[in-house]
């Protein structure tokens, strides 16, 4: 057990408001891979980028080509929450966590039993229709063939922040509330490379501010934990083990 590993147990196990605030790593211990690594979709070779064809422009005239891609590299059924998940789940329910904060749109943090989680890029696992506002469930997303649509005829979007799009400013500003009033603020399993969400860091003025990233970050220096190992392993045996 290390320094830095006994400071992160005693600093969760003396505060009763905490903030997390986590990426894509998070996840990929549930078997869905990030954006930006040298395996990533990022680094993927298609017909287009994919920040192309996760724009909004691209979804509006290209619905097929979005879809198709969507339900390959997007979704992921089988997929389910991990030791990070259930954790931070854990600790919630003991009162002592606040507040999920998260880019991922996987839902694993909802389904693993979170209640506060402020999903700043939305979820995979809402839909609705953008004709008549109908909701629909990841499934109609999943069974569906080509363009998902609902039965008054619209077009089913799934209910993630696309490229051109804007973040829902109400999650951002209760995501700000909650890191800019958090004691302890935890981030974990991302680079702070992706904006405006990684500016969030710099809402926080608390005293402990915990790094949980299997590589270095442009916030080490100011971190007073830095742990570069799986977020999964490393919260799970700070929380429940």
């Amino acid at each position: 057990m290390t320094d830095e590993f006994t400071r992160l147990k005693e600093a969760i196990s003396i505060s009763d408001n905490i903030v997390f605030f986590g990426g894509a790593g998070v996840s990929t211990e549930s078997g869905i891979p990030d954006f930006r690594s040298a395996d990533g979709i990022y680094n993927m070779k298609y017909a287009y980028p994919p920040e192309t064809i996760l724009s909004h422009s691209f979804f509006m005239d290209h619905p097929d080509e979005f879809f198709t891609f969507y339900r390959e590299k997007l979704l992921y059924p089988g997929a389910k929450p991990n030791k990070a998940h259930t954790a931070l789940a854990e600790l919630e329910r003991r009162g002592k966590l606040k507040a999920v904060v998260t880019q991922n749109v996987d839902g694993l943090h909802i389904e693993a039993g979170s209640v506060n989680v402020l999903e700043l890029h939305g979820s995979c696992k809402r839909n609705y229709c953008m004709k008549c506002g109908r909701s629909f469930t990841v499934d109609t997303i999943l069974e569906s063939n080509g363009v998902p649509h609902c039965p008054c005829g619209g077009v089913i979007k799934p209910d993630v922040v696309l490229f051109e799009e804007s973040l829902d400013q109400r999650i951002m500003d209760n995501s700000v509330k909650a890191i800019r009033n958090a004691a302890v603020l935890i981030v974990g399993g991302t680079s702070l490379n992706v904006y405006p969400a990684a500016g969030l860091i710099q809402y926080y003025s608390g005293s402990m501010l915990i790094l949980i990233n299997k590589s270095a970050t442009s916030y080490d220096r100011y971190a007073n934990i830095v742990i570069h190992d799986s977020i999964g392993p490393t919260l799970g045996a700070a929380i429940i083990e």
